[in-house]
């Protein structure tokens, strides 16, 4: 599946996945489009001054690292460094041993994904359990997220209380009342068992040294509770300077990601519990994560660590809503993981060199990106460094033929008139096997080549 394209993936789909990803990625953006435009008059000047303030970050990380984690000591916090993914895993490995830990709650977070660490403990004799009601029907299916905040968007209800049934958590009932209380039901045993509860981290403030978390089932919180040490895993692009920069950052994320002013649940947590608090973790971990960010930030597209993780660009994106997020082969799906997964590969960017190119370059993921990335122009750089990389284009038609044309007037003139003939002609005849083979999967439009022209030679005259 390595060099499966994603055209191709989403010809195997079922129609019933299709749907569900068409429908919920259209739906959200919608309603993110409604309430942003709704809520300010110029919510883009927004847009613009959040993609500053990330930008300042990514650019002053050797200044805002040091001091964040001088102040998360300050506040009682232990500071771990993971320059890669084994190296995090076996952080929270060794905080776990040194507890005599074997059981952990989760939270969702991105990074524990990236670093698969679920399949690190698990080899340990490690329970770790997902918690978020998404992320654990992903778990329960052996399955994998296809979203970045709607991890099983590509799943309908009826398959969810099949897989309850299957898993002993009740008879067949699909209605999302039953089956969110049948998770509740198990899950709230399991915090009270857990030993150790894991969370990624939407902002770390360097001023404060406070670590802000957003849910909107409180799953979080329940991790947290009942758990005697508590391990944050966290990109080390996820700085913000100040707490008043959370006013913009929160009310762009929650618009962003799933379209409420604010999300249900938001956090800020200080370090672990206080001698006066009945309960809450004894001790705090923050690790942050490397794992090929210092490269990013080293290439020409380090604008894709201001990506707060909202999954607007998803929402939006022709590509992603036809070919749904499994077809990135990747944890983070969608223009934002076109970018984000070659350039975390390093040396193995080619492996997923052809992310890039599944893209209609159309500038919608650029217009609803609350930190204002322009995706559009670090997917032509990184296409641009895969030519210069010599890395082959599996899928994509020659273009010798269009570059003497598009570069010889002559040429073009004549191809305009001689391409009305395609118009006439049945698939199977067009001349070259690669093309024949690209129009499968595509609905070529009615040829309408020279109507410019002859538009503007008419009233030109």
């Amino acid at each position: 599946m390595a060099h499966q394209l994603i055209d191709t993936f989403a010809t195997r789909l079922r129609p019933e996945t299709k749907a569900a990803v068409y429908d919920g990625s259209k739906k959200g953006h919608e309603k993110r489009t409604k309430l942003l435009f709704d809520n300010y008059a110029k919510p883009d000047d927004l847009r613009k001054l959040a993609g500053k303030i990330k930008q300042h970050v990514i650019e002053n990380l050797d200044t805002y690292l040091p001091a964040t984690e001088e102040r998360l000591k300050e506040n009682g916090i232990n500071v771990h460094w993971a320059s890669t993914a084994e190296a995090a895993c076996n952080h929270v490995l060794e905080i776990m041993r040194a507890r005599g830990a074997k059981r952990v709650v989760k939270a969702k977070t991105m990074v524990s994904e990236e670093i698969e660490l679920e399949a690190f403990l698990n080899k340990h004799d490690i329970e770790c359990l997902e918690t978020d009601l998404g992320e654990f029907i992903v778990q329960l299916d052996h399955d994998k997220p296809s979203h970045i905040v709607k991890p099983i968007i590509h799943k309908s209800r009826r398959e969810i209380a099949e897989l309850f049934e299957k898993n002993g958590l009740g008879a067949y009932d699909d209605e999302p009342q039953v089956i969110t209380r049948r998770a509740r039901e198990f899950l709230r045993k399991k915090y009270l068992e857990g030993d150790v509860a894991i969370t990624g981290a939407n902002f770390v403030i360097a001023e404060s040294g406070r670590i802000v978390l957003v849910t909107n089932e409180g799953n979080s919180r329940f991790c947290l509770a009942a758990t005697s040490c508590h391990i944050a895993i966290v990109g080390i692009e996820k700085i913000l300077p100040r707490d008043r920069d959370l006013a913009l950052l929160l009310n762009l994320l929650g618009r962003s990601g799933t379209a409420q002013e604010l999300t249900v649940y938001t956090e800020f947590i200080s370090g672990a519990k206080a001698s006066t608090q009945p309960d809450g973790p004894q001790a705090m971990h923050v690790i942050f994560v490397d794992n090929g960010r210092t490269d990013v930030l080293a290439s020409d597209c380090k604008e894709i660590l201001r990506c707060i993780r909202c999954g607007a660009c998803l929402n939006v994106c022709p590509v992603y809503r036809q070919a749904s997020g499994h077809a990135y082969r990747s944890v983070y799906p969608g223009p934002v993981g076109a970018v984000l997964s070659p350039l975390l590969l390093g040396k193995n960017f080619p492996q997923k060199a052809d992310l890039p190119k599944a893209s209609s370059l159309c500038g919608a993921c650029n217009e609803v990106c609350p930190v204002d990335i322009p995706i559009p122009d670090l997917l032509l750089r990184l296409r641009a460094k895969a030519k210069q990389e010599g890395v082959p284009s599996p899928g994509t038609p020659p273009m010798g033929g269009w570059a003497v044309m598009a570069s010889q007037p002559a040429a073009w003139k004549a191809a305009l008139v001689a391409g009305k003939l395609i118009n006439f002609m049945p698939t199977k005849l067009l001349p070259v096997p690669p093309l024949r083979a690209w129009e499968k999967t595509r609905d070529l439009p009615e040829w309408r080549g020279g109507a410019f022209r002859s538009w503007l030679k008419k009233h030109n005259s």
